[in-house]
């Protein structure tokens, strides 16, 4: 193998590892959109109104 073709192949390696990269960087921040939106609704109540009067009687 000549140089020239070792050249474009260790290019075109370097390529492929940085669109791995860049797509698997994309979907770790999408997922942790996912789990952020996940964990603020998991922090509403589920009856908002439960609670919230007292009836008290004597």
């Amino acid at each position: 193998m000549d140089i020239a073709k070792l050249s474009m192949a260790m290019s075109q390696t370097y390529l492929k590892q940085q669109v791995s990269l860049s797509l698997m960087k994309q979907t770790m921040e999408q997922a942790t959109q996912q789990a952020d939106q996940m964990i603020d609704l998991l922090e509403q109540p589920v009856h908002p109104y439960l609670g919230a009067d007292i009836d008290v009687s004597v």
